[in-house]
């Protein structure tokens, strides 16, 4: 029987929708360097953050590597200071936490959550425990959780940024767990995207519901779900279509 529900974030909780490619971000984030005295143009600062990007997955020796924004931009910050002598450490660190969430904020179109998903959550909060495993940031995905007021329902969030790597890698699901504290068996899993979502949960034990939503890959092969659900109220239906299945199994 189910005892642990373990969610995605975007994707499947929240839909959102950012543009890195976008001018607009890198204008914003420039001008907000230049009032710290950070003299970058928006054409050098798109060029130097994709390369940084690039230069830390390549370097990383993780089959699915994850990039530190924050990195990214205390470098950013270290080679475009008009006075870097007058910087020390500390303060390089704290303005590219704060550059990385402008850049966020500047690239983000949408930030809203499915429809269903509170009244759902609501429903069993109670009943199972609860946590999220998500791609990306920390510094951008604990405010965004924030600000779509789902903090309260999990007893903890864990974001592939602070690890190096990211979903489908098997230890990111197994981490999960691990900090849950109930057998993989009995926790169920759902996720937006078949390959980084479904492949990687059910390669770590885990039962599956695939959220069809407006984004990630539909399909993959040796991907398989227990139950896709086409909107997210229907997640009620996929709880107790698994739980009569290990009824049954178990006699």
């Amino acid at each position: 029987m189910i005892k642990g529900l373990l969610f995605d974030l975007n994707g499947t909780l929240i839909d959102i929708h950012t543009d890195e490619e976008d001018f607009h971000t890198y204008r914003v984030t420039a001008n907000f360097l230049d009032y710290y005295g950070v003299k970058i143009t928006p054409e050098q600062l798109k060029d130097k953050y994709f390369a940084l990007n690039r230069k830390q997955r390549k370097e990383s020796k993780e089959k699915f590597p994850e990039f530190d924004v924050s990195k990214i931009f205390f470098e950013i910050i270290q080679s475009y200071a008009v006075t870097p002598a007058e910087w020390d450490e500390q303060k390089v660190i704290d303005l590219a936490g704060t550059a990385s969430r402008v850049f966020r904020a500047a690239s983000r179109h949408t930030l809203h959550l499915y429809e269903g998903v509170k009244d759902i959550l609501d429903i069993y909060k109670d009943k199972y425990k609860m946590a999220a495993v998500t791609d990306g940031q920390k510094l951008w995905a604990v405010p965004e959780l924030k600000s779509c007021s789902l903090e309260e329902y999990f007893s903890f969030v864990l974001v592939s940024g602070d690890f190096g790597f990211r979903k489908p890698d098997e230890r990111m699901f197994r981490l999960a767990v691990e900090k849950m504290g109930l057998p993989a068996e009995e926790i169920l899993y759902i996720g937006n995207d078949m390959y980084r979502d479904i492949y990687g949960a059910k390669n770590a034990g885990l039962k599956c519901v695939f959220f069809q939503s407006n984004q990630g890959d539909h399909s993959f092969h040796g991907a398989e779900a227990d139950y896709i659900i086409y909107h997210f109220r229907e997640l009620v239906n996929a709880i107790n279509f698994i739980n009569l299945q290990e009824e049954k199994k178990n006699g």
